[in-house]
């Protein structure tokens, strides 16, 4: 969600998809409008400022900030050369300041309690606080407001309660699709821009997905790929081509397909699409790929050569099996499995004929006994082993 001013008029750029922020603002804009706080004679004085609600359609290159002035306009949203910068050509051709709401909520208590009060908190570069959206595998998640500079092991595991169900953290991924993988071995360093920059990653709008030993680096990698690769709005052949070249690498390793020689692709694409993109999207788009090659290249090692999932994620790398000792024949798999591959009668141990199983994991997530385990091919493991 972003907020736009040009001259006496604001809009709040909120995506269509988001309707509990767009319920939250509307009402929020009826107070002010009610309170005098917004429209004509603002306070009983001479100014006049309206704000206007303005809905997108979705479009996650929107959040560059020359798609954004586009779509307002009501052309497709699809980012501009700079310069000029929106603030000397902008929205309509008026000067526009385009800023998050979040930047613009700090101005107040700038402006009130001073620079100096605001400067104590966070770090020398990074001042004030941030918020943060913590998901993933953490026993809290939610909303998080925290002083810049903090060390990212404590919002995890104080904040955040730690992994879940005993498992152990691999790391973060900040930033959203855009942003990196930060290893649980820089957990000690502090939150601001400028560290998670250096580390590959961004801050983006706060998005903080914590990552444990049951997700498979390659695989997320590959996901946030192809939505970056679907979001391009295709305006500049590195982000265009770029991305769906490393997408299709992506897949061929999450498949055992590839070789050694598509990691060094893959970082040799990654590094041009930054360089060379229109926008931030394709500026960003690599950082998930980038990021995980640097600090996981193990993993992406294990799907290439030794042909397995170290996770038991990737689908073309793994098999479900019904343990013998824990099945009691309840049917359930039996009955939900939609390609008919669990064969066994009532009270009777059942089986899973690899050869129809697609691999959906129905069994796997209905079974309440626990007696379906996922487990490497066997058929790459006889390969890896001749």
């Amino acid at each position: 969600m972003d907020i736009l001013l040009v001259l006496k008029k604001g809009y709040f750029y909120i995506r269509a998809e988001y309707p509990i922020a767009v319920e939250h603002i509307q009402k929020a804009l009826e107070v002010c409008y009610n309170l005098g706080l917004c429209g004509r004679n603002i306070l009983g004085t001479n100014f006049n400022f309206d704000i206007e609600l303005k809905k997108g359609a979705g479009a996650f290159v929107c959040g560059e900030e020359t798609a954004l002035i586009a779509s307002i306009e009501g052309k497709r949203g699809m980012p501009k050369p700079r310069p000029p910068f929106p603030a000397e050509k902008g929205l309509y051709g008026s000067p526009t300041c385009v800023n998050n709401v979040e930047t613009f909520v700090n101005i107040p208590i700038i402006i009130n309690e001073g620079a100096e009060n605001f400067a104590k908190l966070g770090t020398e570069k990074s001042g004030g606080t941030k918020i943060f959206s913590l998901a993933g595998k953490t026993k809290n998640t939610g909303l998080v407001e925290v002083p810049l500079g903090i060390p990212l092991a404590k919002i995890v595991y104080d904040i955040g309660g730690g992994a879940l169900n005993g498992r152990k953290i691999k790391g973060v991924q900040t930033g959203g699709p855009s942003g990196g993988c930060i290893p649980v071995e820089f957990f000690n360093t502090p939150v601001d821009y400028e560290t998670f920059a250096e580390l590959g990653s961004i801050m983006g709008s706060g998005g903080m997905i914590v990552i444990d030993d049951t997700v498979c680096i390659v695989e997320l990698a590959r996901y946030f790929t192809e939505f970056v690769q679907k979001e391009s709005c295709g305006k500049c052949v590195p982000c265009r081509i770029g991305t769906k070249r490393m997408l299709e690498i992506l897949e061929k390793i999450t498949k055992a397909k590839a070789e050694v020689e598509d990691l060094t692709t893959l970082e040799m694409l990654g590094n041009y699409i930054k360089e060379t993109s229109l926008c931030g999207l394709g500026q960003t788009a690599p950082n998930p790929v980038l990021t995980t090659i640097k600090y996981f290249r193990d993993e992406y090692i294990a799907h290439i050569v030794d042909k397995i999932c170290p996770a038991a994620v990737c689908k073309e790398l793994i098999e479900y099996y019904i343990e013998p000792t824990k099945c009691v024949g309840c049917t359930v798999c039996l009955k939900n499995c939609p390609v008919e591959a669990i064969e066994g009668k009532t009270k009777q141990t059942h089986k899973i004929n690899i050869l129809k199983c697609i691999k959906c994991g129905i069994c796997f997530t209905l079974c309440k006994y626990k007696a379906i385990t996922v487990k490497q091919a066997t058929i790459y493991a006889t390969e890896n082993k001749n």
